[in-house]
C-alpha cells in the first residue's frame, strides 16, 4: 500500500529531474559547501541511478564533488543516462570491492581532509538535504551527523539488545556515544572521525560484511567520535520505484543479521566500554 501511495510522488519528481538539461545541472551560481558526497550502487539500480545523481546536482547548495564508487565489472554496463552526467562535479570511480563499505572507505582515502556525506542509491533527495545536514554539523563540530539515527542499547548484563529495541531513552538522557547514524537519509563524517582500522577490508568482511553502518559506528567509537541526530531534517527522500528487489535493509532486519553483526563487532572491540565508559 505504501508503494502505491508513493508512486505519484515518484513519477512527478522523476519526470521533473529527467527533463532538466545537463547544461543546468550543477551549473547554478550557488554557494559550494566544503563537502564530498560519496555513494555506491549495484547493477540492478544502474538504470535509475541518474535520478539520484540529478537530485544531488540540483541541491540548493552544491558539494565540491560527488563521487560514485562502482565495482570494476560494471564499467562497461553503465547506461548513457548516467555517464552523460559526468563532469568536474560528478565523477564515477571503480574498485575491486563488492561490499557496500565502498560507499565511504575509498573517499576517505582519496579526500582525507574533507567532510564526507554518504547517501543511498535508491532515493531522490530534497533540494535542502545537503544544506541542512551541513548546518547541523556546524552546531556540533567534530561530530558525525545523521538525518536518521538510533540509540544502541545493552542489557544490564552488558549484552547488546536486539536491533528492533534500539530506541532513544524515554527519559531523554541520550548518550552521544550510543547514537548510531543509519545510512539511507544521509550521514556526515568530519575529517579523521573514524579509526584507521576502517580500511581493513579483511576485518570488516569478517565482522560486518553486510552492515557498513555498523562498521563505521565501531570505527567512530574506537576514535572516540560522538554522533548526533540532526535537529532539523529535510522531508523524506523519495524512493525510486523498482529499486527494492535487492535490499540490504530487508536482509539485515528480517534476517536478524543486524543482531549478529553488532554482537560480533561489540565482542571483538569490546564496544560497551566506549559506549558506557566504566
Amino acid at each position: 500500500m505504501k508503494v502505491v501511495k508513493e508512486l505519484p510522488l515518484y513519477l512527478l519528481h522523476s519526470l521533473k529531474l529527467s527533463t532538466i538539461p545537463k547544461s543546468r545541472l550543477g551549473k547554478q551560481s550557488k554557494e559550494t559547501l566544503p563537502i564530498i558526497v560519496s555513494l555506491t550502487s549495484i547493477e540492478s539500480r544502474l538504470k535509475s541511478l541518474h535520478l539520484v545523481i540529478r537530485s544531488l546536482l540540483t541541491q540548493s547548495q552544491l558539494p565540491q564533488k560527488i563521487v560514485l564508487w562502482l565495482h570494476q565489472d560494471l564499467k562497461e554496463k553503465l547506461p548513457g543516462s548516467l555517464t552523460k552526467l559526468e563532469s568536474d562535479l560528478f565523477e564515477i570511480c571503480y574498485t575491486h570491492l563488492r561490499s557496500s563499505h565502498k560507499k565511504l572507505i575509498h573517499s576517505l582515502e582519496k579526500y582525507p581532509e574533507s567532510i564526507i556525506v554518504t547517501c543511498d542509491d535508491d532515493l531522490m533527495y530534497r533540494k535542502n538535504w545537503l544544506s541542512l545536514i551541513y548546518a547541523a554539523s556546524q552546531d556540533f563540530p567534530g561530530y558525525i551527523i545523521g538525518n536518521e539515527t538510533l540509540h544502541v542499547n545493552y542489557s544490564k548484563e552488558g549484552e547488546p539488545l536486539p536491533y528492533r529495541k534500539w530506541k532513544y531513552p524515554e527519559n531523554a538522557l541520550e548518550n552521544d556515544n550510543a547514537i548510531i547514524a543509519i545510512g539511507a537519509w544521509g550521514i556526515l563524517y568530519p575529517p579523521h572521525s573514524l579509526n584507521k582500522k576502517v580500511f581493513d577490508t579483511k576485518l570488516f568482511m569478517e565482522l560486518a560484511p553486510f552492515s557498513d553502518d555498523f562498521w563505521f559506528k565501531a570505527m567512530a567509537l574506537l576514535e572516540q567520535t560522538k554522533t548526533k541526530q540532526a535537529s532539523i531534517t529535510p522531508k523524506e527522500p523519495i524512493p525510486i520505484a523498482g529499486t527494492q528487489k535487492i535490499s540490504l535493509k530487508k536482509m539485515n532486519i528480517k534476517g536478524v543479521k543486524n543482531d549478529v553483526q553488532w554482537k560480533t563487532l561489540s565482542d571483538y572491540f569490546d564496544l560497551l566500554k566506549y559506549i558506557e565508559p566504566r
